[in-house]
């Protein structure tokens, strides 16, 4: 049964929007999901599932979460196979200045269309640099995530998509635990 990397969009966040990963592992086990397991509290979830439909599986989790927290944070998933890819075609690969806790990779719901990806790739980023790849997007932070140039809300609105972002160090782990999962 194939494993499935599960991201909450903005949950635990600043004291907004809480689930106990406790919760979110029951609730997951409640939609017939297999094995979850969390990682850190900002809403990642590894389980196992049939499924084929994976915006279909999104959409029932974020119900599922709405019915039972009072709230609904967009759910982004990927399978170990599109987890293993996103980290493969790394733009920063082989640059040993971008240390992993400055390299962010947000996984968006869906591919942006060529005219939004013109728009974003406008977007001043500097210092920060950025890449757009597919559903994903690279930005590198030199100075750190703390006080960003780059408007992540301006880009967002360019793309028409939303996404949710996990550091380098946290992509790593999740792959890792979708691979020990899937075995």
């Amino acid at each position: 049964m194939p494993a499935i990397i599960s991201m909450l969009r903005a949950v635990n966040v600043g004291g907004h929007n809480k689930i106990s990963m406790e919760a979110l592992r029951a609730l997951y086990e409640s939609l017939a999901l297999h094995d979850p397991q969390t990682y850190v509290q900002s809403g990642n979830v590894v389980f196992r599932s049939d499924a084929k439909n994976l915006k279909a599986l999104a959409e029932k989790i974020e119900k599922a979460i709405e019915k039972k927290f009072g709230f609904r944070p967009t759910v982004i998933l990927r399978t170990k196979s599109e987890m293993k890819a996103a980290m493969e075609k790394n733009p920063f690969a082989g640059r040993p200045e971008v240390a992993p806790n400055k390299l962010l990779v947000t996984f968006l719901a869906q591919k942006p269309a060529a005219e939004a990806l013109v728009l974003a790739q406008k977007i001043k980023a500097d210092p920060e640099e950025m890449h757009i790849l597919g559903r994903e997007v690279y930005i590198y932070f030199p100075n750190g995530m703390g006080r960003p140039k780059l408007s992540w809300p301006q880009v967002e609105r360019a793309l028409k998509t939303t996404g949710t972002g996990r550091n380098w160090n946290t992509v790593t782990k999740l792959l890792e635990m979708a691979q020990k999962l899937e075995g």
